[in-house]
């Protein structure tokens, strides 16, 4: 049977890019000052992301480095996690978790399986995986189920690692766009841990539902924006929280219509403000994609928001 609900704060994440150079070397400098924006911000923070993060374009190396920064710059401050990419094996998953432990984090998500040429795992390929992981790491974990991989994770799984493995588990993050199946999951988690919803497409859902809030792409642009809409949420002034969240609605389709991750990075340089470049296979959007997000960003009145005026 699901526990008794317990009340839990909302709160944000946001999935941090990760800057690289004009001939795509990675930027610690320019990291460390985007990362004290966002720790400004109050905002969590997720590291290393095959998104925002430009995960897969990462070496080793480079991703040991970005996760130490964000320690060095974050820990202690506000939460800062690491995210990494989908995995094909528990050891990939196990690996990262040693490196994050290393530096220091948080926490560590633990992406769904992918294995790869559109096969599915099994439920008990899928369980047996993340038992795996999980007897294995050294660092708190949040659970992902993430439609990229082309499947949710069973809610019976949930529940059942959950009941095996509550002290290792801190958070479930949930990003598909089916309302549905976050309902099952806020029930059979029941308040054990906080429920995040992927995107802000459903963070007011998320929140109105009994979960905790959201991750975003759009607080490397407006991590001030992005952290109102919980805190307006949380005291009680849902005018003001609908408002942000309209902002944020309006950045989230914009970016993703002027080219994701690198409008955004166009957008940062246009603002006077840390984002660097995208690493291949991304290329930086035409200029004439990066002035009609800037007008966004004025007509929203970012600068403002962001205390950038």
């Amino acid at each position: 049977m699901p526990q008794t609900a317990t009340p839990r704060e909302p709160s944000t994440f946001v999935v941090s890019l990760t800057p690289f150079t004009a001939d795509e070397a990675l930027d610690e400098d320019t990291l460390r000052v985007h990362l004290r924006r966002l720790e400004a911000a109050g905002v969590g923070v997720y590291l290393g992301g095959s998104g925002s993060g430009e995960g897969y374009t990462l070496t080793p190396d480079e991703r040991r480095r970005v996760l130490e920064i964000g320690a060095e710059e974050l820990r202690g401050r506000v939460p800062v996690r690491a995210m990494g990419v989908e995995p094909r094996s528990a050891p990939e998953m196990v690996e990262l978790g040693r490196v994050a432990a290393a530096a220091g984090l948080d926490a560590l998500q633990v992406y769904s399986l992918d294995q790869g040429h559109g096969n599915q795992p099994r439920p008990d390929e899928l369980e047996r995986y993340f038992t795996d992981v999980l007897d294995a790491v050294d660092v708190p974990v949040v659970l992902a189920s993430h439609q990229a991989v082309g499947y949710y994770l069973p809610v019976e799984l949930i529940g059942a690692l959950l009941d095996r493995y509550r002290d290792a588990i801190v958070g479930i993050n949930c990003t598909n766009n089916d309302l549905t199946y976050l309902v099952r999951v806020l029930g059979v988690v029941a308040g054990r841990v906080d429920v995040h919803v992927g995107g802000p497409m459903h963070a007011l859902s998320c929140l109105a539902l009994g979960g905790q809030g959201y991750l975003s792409s759009e607080g490397n642009l407006a991590p001030r924006l992005c952290q109102s809409v919980v805190d307006s949420y949380r005291r009680g002034d849902l005018g003001a929280s609908h408002a942000a969240y309209a902002r944020v609605m309006r950045l989230h389709a914009e970016t993703r219509r002027l080219g994701g991750i690198s409008a955004t990075k166009a957008a940062l340089v246009r603002l006077g403000l840390p984002g660097g470049s995208p690493r291949r296979p991304r290329l930086p959007v035409p200029e004439s994609n990066a002035a009609e997000l800037a007008a966004v960003l004025d007509e929203l009145d970012i600068r403002a928001v962001e205390g950038l005026a």
